[in-house]
């Protein structure tokens, strides 16, 4: 066996592997290579087109097969079978397995064999089926070819970022390859399962798996840890079904292959959208004045990731109280998650703009002061990544230019010049969305 990893960046519009992602990819690669060489086996690297990669190695080593694990994206899977067909045609057997989903986005489907556009249903059906069998053990040791082709250094791919001092926040927050996986599993279900029903929704509290990038990165597959979520001594429901969501985001790419830049619903093209740069980049540094939205913006460019009830809340104030389009959203997120995945981002972009599947109602606009209040109630959450509101009284940390003068005397904090005021008046915002929403459905009736 020639284990072999092939870096094509030939990706259509802007779907190469944004910034964090790359930062991953290069210490997940650099630990497959060690995990690879305990079991007596190499690590080839080339970076290219793909079918002329895996051509040129099929030559240089000798083989008569070739295998890898599916991708779903449009253009992988178009590239995919061109490889099947130049293999076949060279007599070279080759094939390619599920090694990302619980099941194939065909797999699930309605009564009428149609794919759904309805979480709920879906998620009935997924969890009506059996469920998936157990992973096979790691192999004890492998036989490797006698001479291994010549590969890239994985440094010379130059895949980390240049700014080190952003690096150094992903490094301080992750483990990449498959032991760290396995120890944030492992962590999760001695920390934070028996209470994820509840505890999923407090940003402020260690209260999420952050599994998604070791899962978009195949370094611990669902099946993996769905297993290990219906063996654990908790109830594990609540989790299992957003293991679900990801297969039904899936599924949606899979079938719409535009998901990641056309809405699913066609009165969402004609939104009267803004075109703002300020505000986008105020929104992208977290200098809103919304707090939870900043927080949540800080702790994506500090940490590569961003808790899940804070994504919507940011989300819903780009799309709906800045009126800025959720595709400028969606490519942010591309480039600074470490879990930057096309399927969710995209379909979970459109979700909280209201034009995907299942798509929360583009009206319920989430009030950031109101989120922030339930959410983080004593706003941990948001002195921890926007310190400079630390001192402020709890009354008032997430509506600072609410507090009273001697409020703001008392923390030392000046508006304008210590934090910024808010860049929209949240209830006037609210109005011009619902406007361009109803513009948006009088020019498409």
């Amino acid at each position: 066996m020639l284990p072999v990893f092939v870096l094509d960046d030939a990706t259509p519009g802007g779907w190469r592997r944004g910034a964090a992602s790359r930062w991953w990819l290069h210490h997940s690669l650099s630990a497959l290579a060690a995990d690879l060489a305990r079991l007596g086996l190499p690590l080839v690297l080339r970076r290219g087109p793909a079918e002329a990669a895996i051509a040129a190695l099929v030559q240089d080593s000798g083989a008569t097969a070739v295998m890898w694990n599916r991708r779903y994206e449009p253009w992988n899977r178009q590239r995919d079978e061109g490889i099947k067909v130049a293999l076949h045609a060279a007599g070279i057997e080759a094939s390619s397995h599920n090694g990302a989903l619980l099941r194939e986005p065909w797999e699930v489907t309605t009564g009428g064999g149609r794919p759904y556009q309805v979480f709920t249903p879906f998620w009935r059906a997924l969890r009506s089926l059996p469920g998936p069998g157990q992973p096979l053990p790691v192999p004890s040791g492998m036989a490797a070819p006698d001479r291994a082709p010549a590969g890239d250094r994985l440094d010379d791919w130059a895949l980390r970022p240049t700014r080190p001092d952003w690096a150094g926040g992903l490094s301080r927050t992750w483990t990449p390859g498959e032991a760290g996986a396995r120890e944030r599993l492992a962590s999760f279900l001695d920390r934070a399962l028996p209470a994820y029903r509840t505890g999923r929704d407090r940003p402020d509290r260690d209260g999420t798996s952050m599994l998604s990038p070791h899962l978009h990165m195949g370094e611990v597959s669902p099946r993996t840890v769905w297993n290990a979520v219906e063996a654990a001594d908790a109830d594990g429901e609540a989790f299992l079904r957003e293991l679900g969501w990801r297969e039904f985001c899936h599924q949606l790419l899979f079938h719409h292959g535009d998901l990641a830049d056309a809405p699913l619903r066609p009165e969402f093209a004609r939104m009267p959208w803004r075109d703002d740069p300020q505000q986008l980049a105020a929104w992208q540094q977290g200098r809103t004045g919304y707090p939870i939205v900043d927080a949540g913006m800080r702790q994506l460019w500090q940490t590569g990731w961003m808790h899940n009830r804070v994504r919507m809340v940011a989300a819903s104030f780009l799309v709906k109280d800045l009126l800025l389009p959720w595709q400028a959203g969606e490519a942010w997120f591309w480039d600074t998650l470490v879990d930057a995945d096309l399927a969710n981002n995209a379909a979970n972009w459109q979700w909280v703009a209201g034009c995907g599947a299942d798509a929360a109602p583009f009206f319920r606009v989430f009030n950031p002061v109101l989120q922030g209040e339930k959410f983080d109630p004593d706003g941990r959450y948001v002195r921890q990544f926007v310190p400079e509101l630390a001192p402020l009284d709890d009354r008032w940390i997430h509506q600072p230019w609410a507090a009273p003068a001697e409020a703001l005397h008392r923390a030392g904090i000046r508006l304008g010049r210590d934090y910024p005021w808010p860049i929209v008046d949240h209830a006037a915002a609210r109005q011009r969305a619902l406007a361009a929403l109803d513009h948006a459905k009088r020019v498409a009736a």
